[in-house]
């Protein structure tokens, strides 16, 4: 698909795309062969920003292969090649056991270590943050959440209330234990994203 034609059209393209995923900051689309994540609150924008950097970094080191890179990114949005999810457990995501996995590979290994070590990346092990390419390979698609951009700006507002959080507990319209989006403690709205809380 050519990107140029992507960005011309995207916002009619969000309007007709399926949404496959949402989290704190940023809500994700699915259009053929690409995903477009729109920003929810800045900290997304800082998050695709930081993927965009470290995706250069890693492609200097060649361990970019198993690594989802930026196609497009503007103030808006973000373009990226589709992978395919991994399926829930439970309706939630769960840790991976990423030494054990068959389906990791030794560069992603390499470039996990690279983002941790490197280049203030976390959150690894949550089945949430990985697809699948054609071969069966785990890919990581959603790295962006840097250490302090955590601790000094997205724990701030998660703990204000600001931003969601998400907690596994009973959705009151659909009535199935999964992982919910809560606004806070104080937040009595317990919808899923698929009964209509996907704000």
């Amino acid at each position: 698909m050519d990107i140029s034609k992507v960005v011309e059209s995207i916002d009619d393209i969000i309007k007709n795309a399926k949404m496959i995923g949402i989290g704190s900051t940023r809500k994700v689309y699915h259009n053929e062969n690409l995903v477009i994540k729109t920003f929810l609150h800045p900290i997304g924008y800082a998050q695709s920003k930081n993927e965009y950097e470290m995706y250069q970094s890693l492609e200097m080191q060649r361990l970019e292969k198993h690594i989802a890179p930026i196609l497009f990114m503007n103030e808006k949005y973000v373009v990226q090649p589709f992978y395919e999810q991994l399926p829930l457990n439970n309706y939630c995501s769960y840790d991976l056991d990423l030494e054990m996995d068959p389906r990791m590979t030794e560069d992603l290994k390499a470039a996990l270590d690279v983002i941790d070590k490197e280049l203030d990346g976390f959150d690894f092990k949550d089945s949430g943050n990985y697809g699948l390419n054609e071969e069966g390979h785990l890919v990581l698609i959603d790295y962006g959440m840097t250490k302090t951009l955590y601790e000094e700006q997205w724990v701030p507002l998660a703990e204000a209330g600001t931003l969601p959080q998400i907690r596994f507990e009973k959705c009151q319209v659909c009535n199935i234990e999964k992982e919910l989006r809560m606004y806070g403690e104080n937040d009595t709205d317990l919808r899923c994203v698929a009964c209509g809380k996907d704000h």
